[in-house]
Formats: C-alpha cells, structure tokens, sequence
C-alpha cells in the first residue's frame, strides 16, 4: 500500500486522522471537548498559548486558566467519529453565535467525501479516492505529519494504518491538553470499486443529513418548549390576591378569578380567566362566608379571614397582558 496524498484541514479543538485507500479506511479521533467562560481577552490568550504548543498538559492548562480568571469544562466522552456500516465518518465543529458548522469526512474503501454544513445544510463537498486526511490545529497536524514521515512505508496493511494512528493519538495527547488521551479508532474494508464507493458514499450522507436535520428539528421544539416553560413560569401566582367565594358545598368551594388573575392547565392551557369561576377544596369543610376573599401568603392558597388551607390541580397565573 504506498503512502498516499496528505490533506490537512484546520480545526482547534480536535484530532481526526482518516486513511482511505482502496483496500478499505481507517479512522481514528479524540474525544476531547474544552468550554471556556471568562473575559474573552484572557480567553483568547489562554487558547492562543495552548494551541501555539505553550501550554503541554491539562494541568498546565488548569492552572494557566486559573491565573487568567478562566473556567474550563473539560469533558473526554465526545463521539467525533462513527461507524455507519460500511461507511465511518468524522466530524468537527465550530459554533459561533449565529450558526453551527459542521466538517464531516465520509470515508470507505476506494473513496470519500468531505462535507461542509451550515446548520443541516450542505455548502461546500469534496470527494477523493486515496488520501490520508487530518482535521487538527497546527501543532497537532506537525506532530501526525512527522508520525506519518516516520512510520509508513511502501507497503502498509490497514492494520498498520491502525496502529500509526493510534501511536499519533498517544503521542499528541502527551504534547498538548487540546486533544484527550482517550480515542476512537474504526476500520472498514468492503469490497468497492471507486463508482461503488461514491454510490453508497452519497446515499449514507444523504440519510445522514436527514438525520441531522430532524435531530436539529428536534432540538429545537425542546428548546421552544422549555423557553416558553421558563417565560410562564414567571407568571407563576406566588402571592396576592386570587379571588373571592361564590359558593361552598361540603369541602369544595367555588371562586370568582380576581382581575388580572388565570388558571392553567399543566400544558400552559387557559382553564379560566378574570371573572370567571374555578374550583377549589378544603381538607376538611370548614364555615365560610360568601365573598371571602382567597390570597396566596407565603406561597400558600388559603382564604384570607380564616386561614383555611384550599388546594386545587390547577395553575394560578397573573394575566398575560
């Protein structure tokens, strides 16, 4: 297997390696992921000297942070790369303030495709049918470039691939904290020609999408939902007043709304509004008169006068007006 083109793509926070060939591919990515909260100044030194190669370890890193007022979440359980049948696929990504771009490698024997996306939506594909790839930072693509220089040779089984790949793993978790210790490596090694290769390359990216736009869909009904949870959860009645006793039968007592004043259901639902009439209940029934007034003191329902204790399976929100 002779030593195929190099192509290098630039990302900060990753390593994915992917050797394709015609005998099959290989691919092997990091699992690390770094948040950075603080000033964006010091946030952008605190990266700059560790991608420069500055910084070497986590604790390194750590401490650095610490100097700059910076907190880190450092997670090692990211899946960067999968193996979708026949097919494995790495992904990077960059998320800015508006979107969320992706750069994914689809890879199998005799072929490839590297993917852009914006959101769930393709901009940019290019495709190849030997080549090894690195998505990395500088640092890391020195180190995987001098591996590679030093450890292939003309005629290099896939099992070998693996094993290079994972000594550049070990190598550049040793040199810098922007990749982990922890990897993932995948080979697949179907029979294709190159037109077979980009035939199931472009059905599996096409599934793949679809995938991604309906997890991005999803997601973002979750996110709608738990905004509009967030909003009518301030609108929560947690004191005053919420209306007054029309009418008592044994523990139940019926209650005219207050101005300004709403009942919900769990979903949000409006039950009933201002002037209109819910139901509550008493433990025990207990003397009320006509007209009590019924308040929320100290997140407690309960009629003003007596103190009675009442409860009801609904929610009591101010008006959304």
């Amino acid at each position: 297997m002779n030593k195929p083109l190099i192509n290098y793509y630039g990302d900060l926070m990753s390593l994915i390696i992917t050797y394709v060939g015609s005998k099959g591919c290989v691919m092997a990515g990091d699992k690390r992921s770094i948040g950075f909260l603080g000033d964006r100044e010091q946030r952008e030194v605190l990266e700059e000297e560790m991608y420069s190669g500055k910084i070497k370890t986590t604790e390194e890193l750590l401490q650095r942070a610490s100097q700059l007022d910076i907190n880190l979440k450092i997670t090692d359980s990211v899946e960067k790369v999968r193996n979708l049948g026949d097919v494995l696929v790495g992904e990077v990504k960059l998320r800015t303030t508006t979107e969320t771009r992706r750069k994914r490698i689809y890879g199998t024997s005799s072929g490839y495709h590297q993917v852009e996306l914006s959101g769930s939506e393709i901009k940019n594909v290019k495709s190849g049918q030997s080549s090894i790839v690195v998505f990395g930072n500088k640092l890391t693509k020195e180190i995987a470039n001098k591996h590679l220089q030093k450890y292939w040779k003309s005629q290099t089984s896939l099992n070998e691939v693996s094993k290079i790949f994972q000594r550049i793993m070990e190598d550049v978790a040793q040199s810098t904290p922007s990749v982990s210790s922890q990897f993932d490596i995948y080979m697949v090694h179907p029979r294709l020609d190159h037109k077979q290769a980009m035939e199931l390359l472009r059905t599996t990216i096409i599934e793949d999408v679809k995938e991604l736009e309906k997890w991005r869909e999803e997601l973002k009904t979750q996110m709608l939902e738990q905004r509009r949870d967030i909003q009518m959860a301030s609108r929560i009645l947690t004191q005053g007043e919420v209306g007054r006793v029309r009418k008592v039968e044994g523990n139940e007592v019926e209650v005219i709304l207050a101005p300004g004043v709403e009942a919900l259901d769990m979903q949000w639902n409006v039950l009933s509004q201002e002037g209109e009439t819910i139901v509550m209940k008493m433990n025990e029934p207990s003397p009320l008169s006509l007209g009590d007034l019924v308040v929320i003191e100290d997140e407690n329902l309960c009629v003003k006068k007596s103190k009675t204790p009442l409860s009801c399976e609904i929610i009591l929100c101010k008006s959304d007006k």
